[in-house]
Parts: C-alpha cells; structure tokens; sequence
C-alpha cells in the first residue's frame, strides 16, 4: 500500500506542476513543443511495453485489440464532442480529459502492476506525459477560456487526487480481479494513450515547434524504452 501511494503520487504531483507553471508562466513555444513530444514518446514507449504488449501475450489479439479500439473511440467521440462545442480553443478541455481518460485506466493499470514489481517504465512515463499536457491544458484554460487561476488549479487537483486513489485501489484489489480484466484496463488504457497523442498532444506540439520535434519525440521515446 505504502508503494502504491508513493507511485500514485508520482504521477499526480508532476501533473499539479505543470498546473503550477502553466497558470503563473507562459513558457516559450519552443520549450512547451519539446515538453509535449518529449512526453508523448515516453508514452509510446509505455504503451507498447506496459499496456498492449502484456494484455495482448495474456489474453490474445481479439480481447486486447477490442479493448484498445474501445480506449481509443471513446476519446475520439469524446473530443470531438468538445470540439463541436467549443471550436478551436477546445484542446485545453481536450488535455483535461486525455488525462482521465487515459490517467484512470494507466493508474489503475500501474497500481496493478506493482503486484508483480513492474511498473517503473509506465511510472516514468505517465510522469512526463502528465507534466505538458497539465501545463499546456492550464496555459490554453487560461488564456482562451479565462478561467480564473484557482478554479483551473481545483480542477486538474481533482484529477490528480482520483489518480491517487486508482492506484492505491488497484493495488490494493489487484489479488481479486481475473487477468482477463487487467488486460481489458491495460488495453483500454493504451487505446486511449494513442488518441490522446494523435488528436491532441503530438499535433499540438507541432503547432507549436515545428519540423524538429519528431527528435523531441525520438528521446522520449529513447528514455522510456531504455528504463524498460
């Protein structure tokens, strides 16, 4: 249980710095960019060796994939719900909700995982995905919503407290759920990921950035895979 909140934690505070910074500064666009595809390739790595990967050798192609299609359509649907609704300015809402759509499923997944001493990669990983798309969902809440500083904090600390508690709840009834319901949350989780990344996080950085953050991208991804 001890290690289950230190590692809930440790995804939830670098996701309230990122808060933070992004509802006191606005970093330079170059710098966001490189933190956006940086966290993006940490998440590719994390899904393809602490998500899929285990769901799809324990319970095959079928259970795994139907679960990743469903991660991954109801973030689209989602999205695309926000967007119609508040237009171009939709992607600080959109951030918010990648990170629970995903935050939950990987949380719990990681919470999970630490039954069998596993889940450094995936700590990492959501660590520093959770970082720029906090700050620059904070960043576009603030700058094109006008919302207030406290009431964008109290939301992303909202989310970060139930990514807590899904981690100490996963870890503490990992013993009563069946595999197969692992690698459902697992897939589920990465399905989600690889949304978030293609709809949001990665187009966002290069919006911002430009032709070079594919290198950005690179060592994440680089970084991720080697801890692994």
């Amino acid at each position: 249980m001890p290690t289950a909140l230190l590692y809930g934690l440790g995804t939830a505070i670098p996701l309230l710095i990122g808060v933070a910074v992004g509802l006191r500064w606005t970093l330079p666009k170059p710098v966001l960019a490189a933190m956006m595809a940086f966290g993006a390739g940490t998440m590719i790595a994390a899904i393809s060796q602490e998500l899929f990967a285990p769901a799809f050798h324990r319970d095959g192609a079928l259970l795994a994939g139907t679960a990743l299609f469903a991660g991954a359509g109801v973030y689209v649907v989602a999205n695309h719900l926000i967007e119609n609704k508040l237009g171009p300015a939709a992607i600080g809402w959109a951030l918010l909700l990648g990170t629970v759509l995903d935050g939950v499923p990987e949380n719990l997944a990681l919470g999970v995982s630490l039954r069998d001493g596993a889940g450094l990669v995936l700590l990492v990983a959501i660590a520093a995905g959770n970082v720029p798309e906090a700050l620059s969902g904070a960043v576009l809440m603030r700058e094109q919503h006008g919302y207030r500083a406290g009431r964008t904090f109290a939301l992303w600390a909202a989310t970060a407290s139930v990514l807590v508690a899904v981690t100490v709840l996963g870890n503490a009834y990992a013993d009563s759920v069946s595999p197969t319901a692992i690698s459902a949350v697992q897939a589920f989780a990465g399905g989600a990921t690889i949304a978030v990344l293609a709809d949001s996080l990665v187009p966002e950085a290069y919006r911002e950035g430009g032709w070079w953050v594919g290198m950005a991208t690179a060592a994440g991804f680089f970084v991720a895979f080697a801890i692994g």
